[in-house]
């Protein structure tokens, strides 16, 4: 049977586009279909805007540090509408980038909205004329990415996402932050950052659930007392309403009765698969109960010829993620060389206030899996702020199994954390022994130099 294409991608965003790129140049013909904008989540309302504003909201706390350093410096004024201005022109450049790149590889590409009609069949509808066309596929690549998921309370329509805040028109005086995940801290330092009173509410005791305990209570530690920011750990939003034109339109109802004017309220409570119906054939191509596209080691669905990568599959949500995963996809369906992508040891980064990086197993974790563990951990005031009297502190913990000395997990919380981890995340992933940790000359005087200088354990 002959098809239009050896290829079908359904999704441009990272995993797919990378996918997509690396094929078409072998000599196959892949087309790829995606109804919003080249570059998905990550590059249009992800990771990459969330980062440029990161860095706009230590602008104010950075012009303040420069005090003690002999500098007369203050700001003058803040621009919101300007700092979403030159997001767009970023972003836009960007994704004007990856559509560069499909058509530098060849791969003919589609603004629509896709759908399987049958296992070897697309749908699209143009996004512009609402046309259809029907296509055929030798494989299909589902890489449709994952959505925010609000929870079900009275007044949800009136909360925004992470897709919204991006594209507010202006930043309000008062914003509420649901949730107690990467996006929630994210938006939370960044609002409170630039001046916006935060109220930053999580039905836990601490954010960031499932990160190393100790990391979380420096963070929680961190965050208490932060200018402009204010937090209601243990609560929950039960309700909320507009207020019909106020100065704080929404007024916003939590568990406990207590009650918070705002004039925005952000839920970040968790994304889900973007898997509608018409991407899984009435059952064909199998979901779990997360709704997540279900797939083997090699990214195979329960179509043979359909494969899936990236937060459609729940994995592991990560943009570096999706991006290996399709290497592996590619080399899989058309090299010949079925290659399974190793999840464990994966580095993460929180850009939040302080920052936080991480690799590797939680001491919990370690606890479980090793009969005997080793920890080192350190809290110190970095060299900047001795000067700035910023009162921030930085963070550092290794986890160590004790029979191999390998160390299994490194932890760490303060400026440029993410910077530092990537290249110890080398080491984990290499298996570095703890004794190859202390036989390495620190860089002098850095903050990173303190996870080669920790020699002492901490007592169990």
């Amino acid at each position: 049977m002959s098809f239009d294409y050896d290829l079908f991608v359904i999704g441009g965003g990272s995993g797919g586009v990378r996918a997509a790129r690396f094929t078409a140049p072998k000599g196959y013909r892949v087309g790829l279909a995606e109804e919003y904008r080249m570059g998905g989540t990550c590059v249009i309302r992800g990771c990459v805007p969330k980062k440029l504003l990161s860095y706009a909201a230590h602008g104010f706390e950075d012009v303040a540090d420069l005090a003690g350093f002999g500098f007369e410096a203050s700001v003058t004024g803040f621009s919101w509408p300007a700092l979403i201005a030159a997001k767009d022109k970023e972003i836009a450049r960007l994704e004007g980038a990856y559509q560069n790149t499909l058509n530098n590889a060849g791969v003919e590409w589609f603004k629509a909205r896709a759908r399987l009609e049958d296992p070897h069949t697309v749908v699209m509808t143009d996004t512009e004329t609402g046309e259809e066309s029907r296509v055929t596929a030798a494989k299909i690549l589902l890489a449709t990415g994952g959505t925010p998921s609000l929870p079900d309370i009275p007044g949800k329509e009136l909360a925004i996402s992470s897709n919204e805040a991006f594209d507010l028109p202006q930043l309000p005086e008062r914003v509420v932050v649901y949730g107690g995940g990467y996006i929630a801290v994210e938006f939370a330092g960044i609002f409170s950052g630039l001046g916006a009173e935060t109220h930053l509410i999580y039905r836990g005791d601490k954010p960031l659930r499932g990160f190393d305990e100790d990391l979380r209570q420096f963070f929680l530690e961190q965050l208490e007392g932060r200018e402009n920011l204010h937090l209601h750990m243990g609560r929950s939003i039960t309700g909320l309403a507009s207020n019909s034109g106020a100065g704080d339109d929404l007024t916003v109802t939590l568990d406990d009765g207590s009650t918070l004017s705002a004039g925005a309220a952000m839920f970040a409570t968790g994304r889900r698969p973007n898997t509608p119906e018409s991407l899984t054939l009435g059952g064909q191509i199998e979901t779990n109960a997360a709704g997540a596209v279900v797939v083997d080691a090699y990214s195979r669905t329960s179509l043979p010829h359909v494969f899936a990568v990236g937060d459609v599959t729940d994995r592991l949500a990560l943009t570096p993620v999706a991006l290996h995963e399709a290497m592996a996809f590619v080399k899989t369906a058309f090299d010949d060389r079925p290659t399974a992508m190793d999840h464990s040891d994966v580095a993460t980064a929180v850009f939040s206030n302080p920052e936080i990086a991480t690799c590797g197993l939680t001491e919990a974790e370690a606890r479980d899996r090793f009969e005997g563990v080793n920890i080192y951990r350190s809290s110190f005031r970095p060299m900047r702020n001795t000067l700035s009297g910023n009162p921030s502190r930085s963070f550092m913990k290794l986890v160590v199994d004790r029979a191999s000395d390998r160390v299994v997990g490194v932890h760490l919380a303060g400026r440029d954390s993410a910077e530092m981890m990537q290249g110890f995340a080398v080491a984990v992933k290499m298996g570095a022994r703890k004794a190859d940790f202390d036989a390495t000359v620190g860089i002098h005087p850095t903050g990173a130099e303190e996870l080669v200088t920790m020699r002492t354990p901490v007592q169990d």
